[in-house]
């Protein structure tokens, strides 16, 4: 029995071990108790008989401890959690979509405006370290004669002690010399005098200079004075050369009120000193009647305006006049007919000195436009530009004012109301009656068939890609000018006008055709390059055998002459001699064509001919260079590549009458255009005119290295300025800021305000000119940019305020305003 009961205890301990259902029972006790260790046993269980007096052992020893499980370990997150993972994967995955399209969108603008720069800072250019010279701002009190000055610059030499360095009591003792009135008219025979009255009552003030220049003036780096015939041992002041036009002295005298501050020992010399021309009330003088005044009492030494007229004139009619000698009964449908047919065969031939007497007329056109406010120093600057030109010469130059309309709405073209009313508001009073409108619209209706691809987001017919069209116009309406300067507000002359644009003249009729492209595609440095025979030979060699200079890697693709058979490109280029024409050119156009060969010729063609084109800037070649405006070419033919090219940076310079007809005939005819800065030296290139750029003084800021510097700006193809992506044009015109001749040039502006008297930058003003040397003196040289002057005036109302006052009392309304209500 006991046996049994063991077995039956053995038994039972089995069953309490393995029995499924006290398994599930203890696991069930597990999941549901987190504080017992071992299973509970009930008390009903603990009475029963199989639980008596211990002799329940089991099997395996239960262990003391059953290892505790992790509560919540792998529980999954809630639904609420879930949706915002999928709402910010969802908004995740819509922005980088979003982002994908913006940079689609902003790769495909970038591409079709070009490569974009790098935005990181570039490193200065290598001229910033170069240090300043400060010789330009000596006074009156340091001149010293031509030879006996040490230029600070280019010399290695340094200058002598002058005023500046000078005691007190030695300045002191040193006096302003007596200034000289300048005479270039006297070679101008038979020429009667004119006034600036209808009276020949007010006489025409001279420009006065001084003899020798400031000690320590620098030479011009590029370019100079003795080449032109231009006098470089004569110095300028403020008074002497602005005087004459109503600086220095007050308004109630009918001056600017401008000039009465400041050093002004000797200004006065001028009206006094027993010169017989008073100071001039400028308040009573009408510019346009004295200019026809001064060219019916000297018409005798010019061609007759009626000799010039030809079949082409009707073509076009003056503008804001009606035509009215053409008869009203059909004639003139007729007549233009006949006028479209024979244009194109007209002969546009030079005018002929028939009695050895008579000279051709030239115009001198300002570029300005119909709402600009003139400040005195323009004023002044106008002034000087009519009395030395037209007035003193004799009616050789005259001033024209060709205004734009920048608002095409005005219809100054149809109605001859408005385009009087328009213009008459469009210039001060006393220029009144010597100007021209144009707008763009009008210039689309004349030049009309144009291919128009908004070349840099710029119309075609807008005045910066197209301001010659504006001039083509007037020369076709103004016949009895064989040559007409384009010039523009912004430039200024230290010297006297007559004198620069007579040497011009001289000197460029003089220069030989043979080398002259390739001269005039170089700037001239004396002081590296030496004579002005030396540098012509240089390029000869230049030209002729080419150079082994790395920058011709960089040239353009058609430049040099084959070395041989299937050879792209030469180390030589090919000379240009005769006409340089594009595949597509307008035919039967009068070229000019060489009389023989260039190796026959000895510097003969071209001598003693007015060249047909002058500007003051070399003409360089743009192929393969990186300047902005190289592929802005219209109507040509570009299947093989652009036309032949020539350039020349700023628009003033001055244009024959037949160079401005071949212009005309290629827009009318061919549709042909190019780049405002290409298109006259292109069409003379084409046509073989002769083009020539004038070497005039150059002057820079900073003591750069001469040599360095001949590197830099003749850095093209074969010792040029162009022609190679190593061109000082492009990417490195930041090496012309301190240049006296650049359209963003920041030497210029800065250098006419110290001239004037101004502070600068802290330096100069009415105390150092009065501590030190005195007043400024500099010898004769452009300047380019000059704009924004404000002159400080004393004295009475000025003609600044008299201009205002009477747009204030409605005297003269707006013109946007005052040919509406004329309508």
């Amino acid at each position: 029995m006991g046996n049994s009961r063991r077995l039956y205890d053995q038994q039972g301990r089995y069953d309490l071990v393995f029995s499924p259902d006290l398994e599930k029972h203890v696991y069930d006790e597990q999941e549901t108790s987190d504080e017992d260790d071992h299973p509970q046993v009930s008390s009903s269980d603990s009475s029963s008989s199989r639980n008596t007096s211990g002799s329940y052992q089991p099997m395996l020893p239960q262990s003391s401890s059953r290892r505790k499980r992790p509560a919540e370990l792998h529980r999954p997150p809630g639904k609420r959690t879930i949706r915002y993972l999928c709402l910010a994967l969802f908004m995740t995955l819509i922005i980088f979509i979003l982002s994908l399209i913006r940079a689609s969108h902003v790769s495909s603008k970038q591409l079709e405006l070009g490569p974009v720069e790098k935005t990181t800072p570039a490193k200065p250019p290598p001229w910033e370290d170069f240090p300043f010279l400060t010789r330009y701002f000596g006074g009156l009190r340091s001149l010293v004669s031509k030879e006996a000055n040490v230029p600070e610059y280019p010399s290695d030499e340094e200058p002598v002690a002058t005023a500046s360095t000078a005691t007190e009591e030695q300045r002191q003792k040193r006096t302003v010399p007596e200034s000289v009135p300048f005479d270039p008219y006297s070679n101008n025979a038979g020429v009667q005098e004119c006034f600036l009255d209808n009276d020949n009552s007010i006489r025409i003030p001279r420009v006065n200079y001084y003899d020798g220049l400031p000690q320590g003036m620098p030479d011009p780096v590029i370019g100079a004075h003795n080449v032109l015939g231009l006098r470089d041992d004569i110095c300028f002041d403020r008074y002497g050369r602005l005087g004459p036009y109503g600086y220095g002295y007050s308004v109630k005298r009918g001056g600017t009120g401008a000039g009465l501050n400041g050093e002004k020992e000797g200004a006065d010399i001028m009206w006094t000193q027993h010169r017989s021309i008073p100071e001039v009330d400028y308040t009573k003088v009408r510019w346009a009647q004295a200019q026809m005044a001064c060219l019916e009492k000297n018409s005798h030494r010019f061609v007759s305006a009626d000799d010039l007229k030809g079949p082409n004139e009707p073509l076009f009619t003056k503008i804001g006049l009606l035509i009215e000698h053409v008869k009203a009964d059909g004639a003139s449908s007729e007549k233009r007919e006949d006028v479209t047919v024979s244009f194109n065969a007209t002969k546009v031939e030079p005018t002929k000195n028939t009695t050895g007497l008579q000279i051709p007329r030239t115009a001198i056109v300002i570029r300005t436009w119909w709402d600009h406010k003139y400040s005195l120093e323009e004023i002044l600057y106008l002034r000087s530009l009519i009395s030395e030109l037209s007035l003193l010469s004799g009616g050789e130059y005259t001033v024209h004012f060709l205004v734009h309309v920048r608002d095409d709405n005005v219809p100054i073209w149809a109605d001859k109301q408005i385009y009087d009313r328009v213009l008459e508001n469009s210039l001060p009073q006393e220029f009144r009656g010597m100007g021209t409108l144009w707008s763009e619209r009008q210039m689309s209706l004349i030049y009309g068939g144009l291919e128009e691809n908004f070349f840099r987001e710029l119309p075609v017919h807008g005045v910066y890609r197209g301001v010659y069209m504006a001039l083509q116009y007037f020369s076709n309406q103004h016949l009895e000018y064989e040559y007409l300067w384009n010039w523009e507000m912004d430039v200024r002359y230290t010297g006297q006008w007559y004198h620069l644009f007579d040497r011009v003249r001289r000197w460029t009729k003089n220069q030989p055709r043979k080398g002259l492209w390739e001269r005039n595609g170089r700037f001239y440095i004396p002081s590296v390059h030496g004579s002005w025979e030396d540098f012509k030979q240089m390029v000869r060699v230049q030209s002729e055998m080419g150079i082994d200079s790395p920058n011709n890697i960089w040239s353009g693709l058609k430049a040099g002459v084959a070395d041989s058979l299937g050879s792209p490109q030469g180390k030589s280029d090919k000379p240009i001699w005769g006409p340089e024409s594009p595949s597509d050119m307008l035919g039967a156009q009068d070229d000019v064509s060489p009389p023989v060969s260039a190796e026959k010729d000895h510097y003969e063609w071209g001598v003693d001919e007015e060249a047909d084109f002058i500007t003051f800037s070399p003409l360089f070649d743009p192929d393969g260079t990186t300047w902005f405006y190289v592929e802005d070419v219209t109507g040509y033919n570009t299947t093989q590549g652009l036309p032949p090219r020539r350039a020349a940076i700023g628009t003033s310079s001055r244009l024959s009458r037949r160079l401005l007809q071949m212009m005309h005939r290629e827009m009318i005819l061919a549709r042909h255009h190019m780049f405002s800065e290409m298109w006259p030296a292109s069409i003379a290139l084409h046509h073989g005119l002769k083009a020539v750029f004038a070497p005039h003084p150059v002057y820079i800021d900073r003591k750069w290295p001469t040599g360095y510097l001949a590197g830099v700006m003749n850095g093209g193809r074969n010792g040029a300025s162009g022609g190679a992506r190593t061109s000082v044009y492009g990417g490195r015109e930041h090496n012309f800021k301190g240049q006296t001749w650049f359209y963003d040039a920041g030497f210029s502006p800065n250098l006419w305000r110290r001239w004037l008297g101004y502070k600068v930058d802290n330096d100069g003003g009415e105390q150092e000119e009065v501590a030190r040397e005195g007043r400024m003196c500099l010898p004769a040289l452009l300047l380019h940019p000059v704009k924004g002057v404000n002159m400080v005036v004393e004295g009475a109302e000025t003609i600044e305020d008299e201009e205002t006052k009477r747009t204030e009392t409605g005297a003269d309304a707006g013109p946007e305003l005052d040919w509406e209500s004329t309508g």
